[in-house]
C-alpha cells in the first residue's frame, strides 16, 4: 500500500524535479535566480497529492544539498558507505516532512477555508522553517531565503525580518507564478491579479529597500582594525594526532609572523580547534603559542578544546581564547549550539552503540553567551556551524558585540560544497545585525564580511596562508536585532489558528 500510495506518477516527477531545481540555487553552482521559479512544477501538481508531492520535493532538494554528509560519514566518521547512505537518507527525509507539511496545509486550507495559496504558503513556509531551527536541537541549514546570498540587494531586507522574511517572499512569488501559468492554461474564471499586485509590489518594495541601503554608507564605522586570518590548511587525518602539535603550533605561528611582517596588526584570528590540546593546561607548546601575541604585537584569537570540572567530572567544551598583546588570557568562549553525533551523541544513554563521527576528545558540553572583551570592545564568537543560527549572533549583538568571529574547521567536508554554504548562510548574519563578520576556517573559506553582506576578502579552500584585511568595529540597530524572530513566531500562531479552523469546519460538517 506505501509503495503504491508513493509510487512515481507524472505528479511525482514534477515534484522531484523542483527540488532538484531548487538545489541548483544554493552554493554550488550558486544560481540564486532558480528559487524564484523552482518550485512552480510542484505548485500545480501538488493538489494531487498534497502530501506526497511536498515530500518528494523535499526530499530531491536535500539530498542533493546535504550529498556532502556521505564525506563525513565515511572518510572521517569511518561509517560503511552502505549505512552512511542510509543515515543520509534519514536525515534527507526527515526535512522533507517539513516540505511535504507546508503543501497539505496550504491546500487544506483551501479546500476548507477557501484561502489561496499565495496567502497561505508563504506564511506556512515560514512558520516550519523556524520550527525546522528549534525542533531535535534545530537544523536551519539551506532555508530557501539563503538562496538568494550573491545577490545584494535582495537580501538587505534581513536587517528587517531575517532571512525568514526574504523566504517568504520567495514562495509568494513561486505561488503567485503558478496560479498565473494554472489561469494561462485553463483561461477559466478570474486571473490572480491581487496575489499578482501584491507580489510584484513586494517584490519591487524589497529590491528598492536593498538599493536604498546599498546606497548609504553601511560598511563604514569610525574605527577599522587590520586583522589577520590565518588558514592552516592541517590535513583532518593528522590533527588530533600528538606527533603532528608542533607541526601545527608551527605553521600557524610561522604565517601569523608572516601576517604581522606585512604591516601593523590589531588582531590574528586562528581557526576552530587551531590548538589541539589543552591550551589551559599550559606547557610548552601553550608557551608558544602565547609568545605570538607577543612577537606581532596583536591579540589573539584562537580556538582550542577546554574543559570545566564539575562534581568530580570532567566537562568538555569546544573553545575560543583570546590572548592580550602580552600573552594574557583576556577571555574564553564556549561553543554554545553542538553538532548533534559530532560533537556529542544525542540520547547516549540509550544509544550506546553509536559513537562520534569526529575524531576528537570525547563528548562536548554548551557553554553560555559570552562576548569576549577586546580593547574596550567586545567580539561576540560563533564557533563553526553556529553561524547557520541567527538567534545566537543576535544575541552576541544584543550584549554588546563590535564584531563577530565565525572560527571552524571545515576540513571534514572534504572538496565538497559545504564550506560554500556555510560562507554563504554566515553572510546573512552581518545583515540581519549590521555588524562586520571574520572567518577562519582551517581548510578554508576565510573571509571578511561587511554589514551589507559583501564580502571584502576571501580565500581559496585548501591553501595554506594568512589573509589580512580591516575590519569595522561597532553594530548598527537594525529591526530583526530588536524584535528577532517576531515575523515567523507570528506566522507559526497564524498556520496553527487557520488549521484549527479546518478541523472546527470539518466537524460541523
Amino acid at each position: 500500500m506505501i509503495l503504491r500510495r508513493f509510487r512515481l506518477d507524472r505528479s511525482a516527477l514534477w515534484s522531484l524535479a523542483s527540488g532538484l531545481v531548487l538545489a541548483l540555487a544554493f552554493p554550488r553552482p550558486d544560481l540564486g535566480s532558480a528559487a524564484w521559479f523552482a518550485l512552480i512544477p510542484l505548485l500545480l501538481v501538488m493538489a494531487e497529492r498534497p502530501f506526497r508531492n511536498g515530500f518528494l520535493a523535499g526530499l530531491g532538494f536535500f539530498a542533493v544539498v546535504l550529498y556532502w554528509l556521505n564525506i563525513v560519514m565515511v572518510t572521517f566518521g569511518k561509517l560503511n558507505l552502505f549505512f552512511s547512505v542510509v543515515a543520509y537518507l534519514m536525515l534527507a527525509g526527515y526535512l522533507a516532512l517539513y516540505f511535504g507539511t507546508a503543501t497539505w496545509a496550504a491546500c487544506r486550507l483551501r479546500e476548507q477555508l477557501h484561502l489561496p495559496v499565495p496567502l497561505t504558503l508563504p506564511v506556512l513556509w515560514m512558520a516550519l522553517e523556524f520550527l525546522r531551527g528549534i525542533l531535535l536541537t534545530g537544523f536551519p541549514w539551506a532555508l530557501i531565503g539563503y538562496s538568494q546570498q550573491s545577490h545584494l540587494a535582495l537580501i538587505q531586507s534581513a536587517d528587517l525580518f531575517g532571512v525568514y522574511g526574504i523566504g517568504a517572499l520567495i514562495v509568494l512569488c513561486n505561488a503567485t507564478l503558478a496560479e498565473l501559468v494554472r489561469w494561462l492554461h485553463r483561461r477559466q474564471g478570474a486571473p490572480p491579479l491581487t496575489a499578482l499586485v501584491v507580489t510584484v509590489l513586494l517584490f519591487c518594495a524589497n529590491l528598492g529597500y536593498g538599493h536604498y541601503r546599498l546606497g548609504e554608507k553601511l560598511d563604514a564605522r569610525a574605527k577599522t582594525v587590520p586583522v589577520a586570518l590565518v588558514q592552516g590548511d592541517i590535513d583532518q587525518g593528522v590533527k588530533w594526532n600528538p606527533a603532528f602539535q608542533q607541526k601545527t603550533v608551527d605553521i600557524y605561528r610561522d604565517l601569523s609572523l608572516q601576517a604581522a611582517a606585512a604591516g601593523p596588526l590589531e588582531l590574528i584570528i586562528w581557526p576552530e580547534s587551531a590548538t589541539p590540546f589543552f591550551f589551559q593546561e599550559g606547557g610548552p607548546h601553550a608557551e608558544e603559542v602565547a609568545s605570538v601575541p607577543r612577537r606581532t604585537g596583536a591579540e589573539l584569537l584562537f580556538g582550542s578544546p577546554a574543559y570545566r570540572i564539575e562534581n568530580r567530572s570532567y566537562r568538555y567544551l569546544n573553545s575560543a581564547f583570546l590572548l592580550s598583546r602580552q600573552g594574557e588570557v583576556l577571555g574564553r568562549s564556549d561553543k554554545i549550539h553542538l553538532v548533534p553525533f559530532g560533537e556529542y551523541v544525542p540520547l547516549k544513554r540509550f544509544l550506546p552503540f553509536v559513537n562520534k563521527l569526529v575524531v576528537g576528545i570525547g563528548d562536548f558540553s554548551p557553554g553560555t553567551v559570552s562576548p569576549l572583551p577586546m580593547d574596550g570592545h567586545k567580539v561576540g564568537v560563533l564557533i563553526c556551524y553556529e553561524a547557520i543560527f541567527p538567534e545566537l549572533a543576535r544575541e552576541y549583538v544584543r550584549m554588546g558585540s563590535d564584531l563577530l568571529v565565525n572560527i571552524t574547521n571545515d576540513a571534514w567536508f572534504g572538496a565538497s560544497s559545504a564550506p560554500y554554504q556555510l560562507l554563504a548562510m554566515s553572510r546573512f548574519r552581518a545583515v540581519e545585525n549590521r555588524v562586520w563578520l571574520a572567518r577562519a576556517a582551517n581548510t578554508g573559506i576565510s573571509a571578511l564580511i561587511a554589514p551589507s553582506g559583501a564580502i571584502t576578502v576571501r580565500s581559496p579552500i585548501f591553501k595554506r596562508l594568512a589573509l589580512r584585511g580591516r575590519v569595522g568595529l561597532g553594530a548598527r540597530p537594525t529591526l530583526y536585532n530588536r524584535t528577532g524572530d517576531l515575523l515567523p513566531v507570528l506566522a507559526l500562531i497564524l498556520s496553527l489558528w487557520w488549521l484549527v479552523r479546518t478541523r472546527r469546519r470539518f466537524a460541523r460538517t
